[in-house]
């Protein structure tokens, strides 16, 4: 049966391989904290020990994703991605034994992790650059958009089947799952078969030197390092409190639990169906595009600060959800596109770095910057701050003009 004309990316072989193993694996991935939140907390564990164990991962990634990106571009990126889920099936794997023999401690679990983060700081800058060399053309967008996609579906299926794995066979099997995703990402990288890329021309330099070329490329266009530098501070002043303080507020006038999971999950919901829009738009001015379309969160912290009815929130956090999606493949295309090939990995590692590298710190203020000025105002703030981000972004030209094409073929 022949596929849609939306979904054609997966008719070429490199990119159903890499595509299938990717969906997978994201899905693991989205069971792993559900499942070492319980492991932690039915051992009598505390909060700061799981956010130990959890963090861990995310700090070794912070780190070593410049490092990431500038192997990535020196060697084949294909063989990087395949070390990484090689290294990532190994860590699971191990944490998953531990979790089954009963015989842990939380240094162990948070060690393992910490290497999971140099997986996935080889693993994400090596995969931005990898999908040119895979698909082209329309098909980048379409094969951007199924990406993004699947990631959305992991975000929504993952935590729920990771709570029946827990419930039916320990935390322990989640994480077995999880190690076993990585082995089927890692086999299909195998048996992608791309062409051999152009070693660059010129004089080789170190790894400091490749950075700082990377460097140039990421700060010499300002449509980037502009929306990187929004996102970093997104995730900092808005996504931090709300993920933190929506519970709290939840917690406290929404009924608990269920009020916040019902929001994120409508969040995840919209991420989907945002993600199955974006196969099908192509916009002219893609930045333009994604970056209104990131407006329907503005309203979600403000709603949570005057603990409006969840009846409300959830249909903005759909939208929210799915703006974020349309952003998610724009950005990931337009990147693509105008960033020279053999620079891309190492300014991917920079965007990488500076839209999640304050996350961690979000999280640590969020609370007590709500317990000096209180949750409403703090809440208040995160919507006024991202109404004025994007009114700044859209300052921008390069934002509200760059084509979906570049005007000159970059080169490989």
């Amino acid at each position: 049966m022949r596929l849609p004309e939306r979904l054609g990316a997966l008719r070429e072989r490199n990119y159903r391989l890499l595509f299938t193993g990717q969906a997978l694996s994201q899905l693991g991935d989205q069971m792993t904290p559900v499942a070492i939140t319980f492991a932690v907390l039915d051992r009598g564990g505390s909060a700061r020990e799981v956010g130990l164990v959890l963090g861990s991962g995310t700090a070794s990634m912070v780190v070593l994703l410049l490092v990431g990106g500038a192997v990535a571009d020196r060697l084949s990126r294909r063989l990087v991605m395949l070390g990484a889920d090689v290294l990532r099936f190994a860590v699971q794997g191990a944490v998953a034994g531990l979790l089954i023999s009963g015989s842990w401690q939380v240094w162990e679990l948070a060690t393992l992790e910490a290497f999971w983060g140099v997986g996935a700081a080889f693993f994400n800058p090596a995969l931005s650059g990898l999908m040119p060399q895979v698909l082209s053309g329309e098909l980048l967008l379409q094969g951007n958009a199924l990406q993004n996609l699947s990631w959305s579906l992991g975000a929504v299926v993952g935590p729920a089947l990771a709570g029946v794995l827990v419930a039916a066979g320990g935390a322990g099997s989640a994480i077995a799952v999880d190690s076993a995703t990585f082995a089927i990402s890692a086999s299909n990288l195998a048996r992608v078969r791309l062409p051999s890329r152009v070693a660059p021309t010129g004089a080789r330099t170190g790894i400091l030197g490749d950075l700082r070329a990377g460097w140039l490329a990421f700060s010499s266009r300002r449509w980037l390092w502009g929306i990187v530098l929004e996102f970093g501070l997104w995730h900092l002043l808005v996504f931090a409190p709300f993920i933190v303080l929506g519970a709290v507020v939840a917690q406290s006038h929404l009924g608990g639990a269920p009020a916040w999971g019902l929001v994120l999950s409508a969040f995840g919901i919209g991420a989907v169906a945002g993600g199955a829009w974006a196969l099908r738009w192509r916009p002219r001015r893609p930045l333009l595009a994604a970056t209104l379309a990131t407006i329907g969160f503005i309203p979600l912290p403000a709603l949570l600060a005057e603990a409006v009815p969840v009846a409300a929130i959830a249909p903005v956090a759909f939208v929210a959800g799915g703006g974020f999606a349309i952003f998610g493949t724009q950005w990931d295309t337009t990147m693509q596109r105008h960033v020279p090939h053999d620079v891309l990995s190492r300014v991917s590692a920079y965007d990488w770095l500076g839209s999640t590298a304050l996350l961690p710190v979000g999280y640590v203020i969020a609370g007590p910057i709500a317990g000096a000025i209180g949750v409403p105002t703090t809440l208040w703030g995160s919507s006024i701050f991202m109404a004025l981000a994007v009114a700044a972004v859209l300052m921008i030209p390069e934002v509200r003009n760059l084509p979906a094409e570049p005007l000159l073929a970059l080169p490989e």
